[in-house]
């Protein structure tokens, strides 16, 4: 755009939470898990993204040796074995503290996840589904962020269409 022979700065760029909403479903495109795809980021106050992850298998253990199934006994299903993508980036920071941080995460937090959420010291959860809404771990999640001083809020989708080539 020019305006009496400036170039003006361009005005549909994504917005902070676009970007980071994106960032965290593209982190979860990088889990194996055939039924659920759960991603992450962890902001700084200055937007600075401080980690990311993915629900998938610790570090170490081949995902073709565990099991992906969501029924039968505990030690047969993916529930036993799989690290949530909060718990991933959490784990994965390496730089300080996550003191007042912001975490993006495309599925809102289970109970034991908000757990590690609250002890790390982020003050912001902004989510995109919350299809457990009012399960008993969601209800706990939300109880949990209410009684530490947690806000959380739900990503508002834009519609925006944005394609990578890769």
């Amino acid at each position: 755009m020019f305006c009496m022979g400036v170039q003006m700065k361009r005005t549909d760029y994504i917005s902070w939470d676009e970007y980071f909403m994106g960032i965290s479903r593209l982190a979860g495109m990088r889990s194996k898990d055939p039924g659920t795809q759960v991603g992450c980021c962890i902001v700084s106050s200055d937007h600075k993204i401080l980690s990311m992850g993915y629900n998938g298998l610790p570090m170490g253990c081949s995902d073709d040796d565990f099991p992906w199934e969501r029924e039968g006994d505990m030690l047969s299903t993916k529930y036993a074995y799989v690290t949530h993508s909060e718990l991933n980036a959490i784990l994965n920071f390496r730089g300080g503290s996550l003191e007042g941080t912001t975490i993006y995460v495309s599925l809102f937090p289970c109970n034991e996840c908000a757990k590690a959420i609250i002890q790390a010291g982020i003050r912001t959860v902004i989510y995109g589904s919350d299809k457990y809404e009012g399960t008993p771990g969601n209800i706990a999640s939300k109880k949990l962020f209410d009684a530490a001083g947690v806000s959380y809020r739900q990503y508002k989708a834009t519609g925006r269409k944005v394609e990578l080539e890769l």
